[in-house]
């Protein structure tokens, strides 16, 4: 099985040494590391240039202009070759056994079109922030599944050959783009949950979920991709209302299936 790692860059150099190394410690080594710089200005993308001429295993890729990070992670999806696809966002790192146990987990069951795990938060020094309690398994094939409380999450493989069946990431969203890849691809098969910690999320300053300026697109973006969602799977209202009189999806399906009953009803289950 051949790994895709795809990784969406744009002035990000200092981390991505850090994101880079731990791809080189895999202790499986099947894999291509597809790079796609959206236009970096700091200087970034020349450092990248001198890299992949030393590693035959980097495709290196750059936008004639920004872009965006729609457009650049599905140009990443593009330009891969691997049976299996996964984003690595170059201020984050990965564990040296991911891609080992991805292996296993999708040769253990032909039905699986897509894997996640745990996911550990590291501050700006690499230094642990502890666990993400969000992430869970999930149950499959459930029509009202919107991954509104974001169980579904980093470390994300999934198979390239069902990606193709999609209509693709939306090239247009400036945000949300691992929401729209996972809705999109939960429609195709089952997803897998790996019981251990494979990726460590950075929290800085100017990541893009913890940038406040950048708060209102995100929600917009959101917003967005799961009225495309409802629409892709026929459903016209949501709790008795209709989903094109909801301004604000993200918070009125959080608001709906965060009430008391329902998380009773998950705790019991």
């Amino acid at each position: 099985m051949k790994f895709s790692i795809l990784i969406a860059h744009y002035n990000n150099w200092d981390f991505f040494q850090e994101c880079y190394q731990g791809i080189l410690n895999q202790t499986y080594q099947d894999y291509e590391i597809v790079i796609v710089d959206d236009f970096s200005l700091d200087g970034s993308y020349e450092k990248l240039v001198d890299l992949s001429s030393k590693d035959c295993k980097i495709k290196l890729f750059r936008n004639s202009e920004n872009k965006k990070v729609g457009f650049t992670k599905r140009r990443c999806i593009n330009e891969a070759l691997g049976e299996v696809c996964l984003f690595v966002d170059p201020d984050d790192k990965i564990s040296t056994t991911a891609l080992v146990e991805i292996a296993e987990a999708y040769h253990s069951n032909k039905s699986i079109i897509a894997t996640y795990s745990k996911i550990e938060l590291i501050n700006e020094n690499s230094q642990s922030n502890g666990e993400f309690k969000a992430t869970k398994k999930i149950k499959n094939s459930r029509k009202l599944f919107f991954n509104i409380n974001f169980e579904v999450a980093h470390l994300f493989s999934f198979n390239r050959e069902v990606y193709n069946k999609t209509t693709g990431i939306n090239e247009n969203l400036t945000s949300a783009v691992d929401q729209d890849l996972y809705l999109k691809l939960y429609e195709h098969g089952d997803f897998y949950f790996i019981r251990n910690i494979q990726y460590f999320y950075r929290l800085h300053n100017k990541g893009v979920s913890q940038d406040k300026s950048k708060k209102s697109a995100l929600n917009s973006n959101w917003h967005q991709v799961l009225l495309d969602t409802c629409k892709r799977r026929e459903i016209t209202s949501l709790y008795g209302k209709n989903i094109n009189e909801i301004d604000n999806l993200p918070f009125y399906i959080f608001k709906k299936e965060n009430s008391l009953v329902k998380r009773i009803i998950r705790k019991l289950l």
